[in-house]
């Protein structure tokens, strides 16, 4: 499961770049940086007009009942989900990050990231619900680089690969299935 991600530009050349497209477009609208939770709104990367581009969305689709959001999608299950399937198909999307958390059995914060790079770009998928932009973050099962903490992680794009998960219907089954990257951590 992926409860919270960090998104922190200062650091990460490729974080700030994606912030500056965005900022250009939005033109003042507020979002969410730093550790960030279910319900905000932060940066994501669609399709738009054949190229991938920065938007704004809120993290979580609302629940049929309206209480409470659904943050994440298995990987294994999306296209049998009849939540999923349709954005599976046509609304697929990266989350980027700096990194997300996890907690251990003595509650200590851990994040994992990517090893030699600030940026970590997750998987999701979105739609629209009443007119707002929803997004949840694909999840898989834990490498071994997390599976001590956690039987699921989020589901890692490469950023050589965000264009070719973003509009690539023949490869999306193939990257549902694959095995993530390890990634390091650090208890903060």
């Amino acid at each position: 499961m992926c409860g919270r991600y960090n998104f922190t530009v200062e650091q990460s050349e490729e974080l700030r770049e994606i912030i500056e497209k965005l900022n250009a477009k939005i033109h003042g609208k507020e979002y969410k940086r730093g550790e960030i939770f279910p319900t905000n709104q932060v940066p994501l990367l669609v399709g738009e007009h054949n190229e991938t581009s920065p938007v704004l969305s809120i993290w979580g689709f609302p629940k049929f009942d309206n209480k409470g959001v659904i943050i994440n999608a298995r990987s294994e299950t999306v296209f049998e989900k009849r939540t999923f399937r349709d954005s599976v198909i046509n609304r697929r999307c990266i989350i980027p990050s700096s990194g997300f958390y996890e907690w251990d059995r003595e509650k200590r914060k851990i994040m994992f990231k990517l090893d030699g790079t600030d940026a970590l770009y997750m998987a999701g998928l979105y739609n629209y619900y009443q007119d707002e932009m929803r997004f949840v973050i694909l999840t898989t099962a834990a490498n071994e680089s997390i599976s001590d903490v956690h039987h699921r992680m989020p589901l890692i794009i490469p950023r050589h690969e965000i264009d070719t998960w973003i509009f690539d219907d023949q490869v999306t089954s193939d990257i549902l299935n694959r095995v993530p990257p390890l990634l390091i951590r650090e208890v903060v």
